[in-house]
């Protein structure tokens, strides 16, 4: 299988690990060993952090949006060339099904990178206030913004592409420096990225880097050490929590997109024949490791019979097994410690409720990490199954008794990440949507996933926005200076 990426990025370099230690990356569908991996010890870390410090120190890379803009044009371009390599790499390394990789996990995140490279033609780093007597004397104030410095970024294994596009891309387009440290099991995806950004860009040596290692204790210098101003991390709410305590110590600006337990609420009965099997069916879209798909369906008591056999139908017409089939739209979850993760969950719901439809271990494949579309209902909305981010292909539906109801069950978790609610008045719909304490919500189908539209979570779902305006300015200090007017 032809790759873009078995070395790290350190310095403008492509380098093996320093210690010349590897680690395996594993083919979620067959367990097979794809190719050896550099396993950096904090040395390495510790090299590729010195150099984004100097980077960010002494190249005019902070201050020249010029370059940036033509940077990420030839990142841009780079990518899209070789396209049909990060495809294979990516489906073998993540499981994810080929028919999936046109939309986000490639072709689409590729092209998101046009948002910042438009950004860099419009944005306003400066503006001045009006000149106003303050302490007795007139003066103007600049309001100026400036790359916040060097960056630590930390991507997790769902969607690698996408994951590692969006914090490089926000950070470079802000002039930051970016040390980047992608999940052991997805290394090969953030390794090409930093390939064809040494290979076919004008980056300069340090401004980027990218380092791989399976050791959580050398990962986590990017959260305390001093020379990292910023840290930018996709991940589970408990790494989230981990982070950013260790990020305390140094005051470090902590952007966090984290778990979710996202709901989709039916308000009333005409949109369900048309809408449940589809969102039953998306439950499933790559193994259910998606932080806003909506695993919880909250329906109209009287109609709660009815809706899971809409959504049994709907998940047993899922097609899912090899994830270069293209036919398949589900493949496995990501690795044995997921698989058997999610196969806990599915005890706990055949223990507190009542499992519809699948909920077992599977022997339909001799390896791999598969776990079968589960459909779960009669469980108590605070019960594990109702509560925890699975990441998994698990939905469960859930009744209630009037609107009130559904918003406190909806609400109803540590979570605020994504909702939907669908009505055919839609200013009823409106109405719950504005309450809703999440960072994004579909009212009546409505996709808000977009590169324009910032991204984030309430509550425990996270801190900060990407992309939209909100994700360049995560990666700005604000400078206020004051000038006597002139003349």
């Amino acid at each position: 299988m032809t790759t873009l990426g078995d070395r790290m990025l350190v310095d403008g370099e492509l380098v093996a690990a320093g210690r010349g230690r590897t680690f395996d990356n594993v083919n979620p569908a067959t367990e097979e060993v794809l190719g050896a991996v550099p396993e950096a010890d904090a040395a390495d870390l510790e090299r590729a952090i010195g150099a984004a410090r100097r980077a960010f120190d002494t190249t005019g890379w902070s201050t020249d949006v010029e370059l940036r803009r033509r940077c990420l044009v030839q990142l841009r371009d780079a990518l899209r060339a070789e396209v049909e390599t990060l495809r294979s790499g990516y489906v073998a390394e993540t499981g994810c099904p080929v028919s999936q990789t046109p939309g986000v996990a490639i072709e689409e995140s590729i092209g998101y990178l046009d948002h910042y490279i438009g950004l860099l033609d419009t944005y306003e780093w400066e503006h001045t206030l009006p000149t106003k007597s303050v302490m007795g004397r007139p003066a103007d104030r600049i309001i100026r913004r400036e790359a916040a410095g060097v960056v630590g970024a930390i991507t997790p294994w769902n969607y690698p592409l996408y994951l590692g596009i969006c914090k490089v891309g926000a950070a470079l387009a802000a002039g930051c420096t970016v040390v980047l440290k992608p999940a052991p099991d997805t290394p090969w995806s953030s390794l090409a990225l930093g390939a064809l950004a040494a290979e076919h860009t004008d980056i300069p040596a340090g401004v980027l880097n990218v380092v791989t290692t399976s050791d959580n204790g050398v990962a986590q210098l990017l959260a305390t050490h001093a020379d990292i101003d910023a840290v930018t991390l996709t991940g589970s709410t408990a790494t989230g929590r981990k982070v950013m305590g260790a990020a305390a110590d140094t005051i470090k600006r902590v952007t966090l997109e984290l778990g979710g337990k996202s709901a989709a609420v039916f308000l009333d009965d005409p949109l369900l024949e048309l809408v449940v099997p589809a969102l039953a069916g998306a439950v499933c879209i790559h193994s259910g490791q998606g932080c806003t798909q909506l695993t919880r369906m909250l329906v109209p008591r009287a109609r709660l019979d009815d809706v899971v056999d809409m959504a049994k139908g709907a998940m047993e017409q899922v097609k899912w097994g090899d994830p270069t089939d293209p036919e398949n739209v589900m493949g496995p979850v990501i690795n044995a410690a997921q698989r058997d993760k999610v196969l806990r969950y599915y005890e706990l719901a055949a223990r507190d409720g009542r499992v519809v439809l699948g909920g077992k271990p599977t022997d339909r494949f001799e390896r791999g990490y598969f776990v079968e579309p589960t459909l779960i209902t009669d469980v108590d909305p605070k019960a594990p199954v109702a509560q925890d981010e699975i990441f998994g292909p698990a939905l469960v539906v859930l009744p209630f008794d009037d609107e009130e109801d559904a918003l406190r069950i909806a609400d109803g978790t540590m979570y605020g990440l994504s909702a939907a609610v669908f009505s055919v008045d839609q200013d009823r719909a409106m109405a719950m949507a504005r309450r809703f304490r999440t960072g994004t919500v579909s009212v009546n189908g409505a996709q808000w996933f977009d590169v324009e539209s910032p991204f984030g979570g309430y509550k425990q779902s996270g801190l900060g926005r990407e992309w939209g305006t909100e994700g360049l300015e995560d990666f700005l200090e604000v400078k206020t200076i004051a000038v006597p007017p002139a003349g």
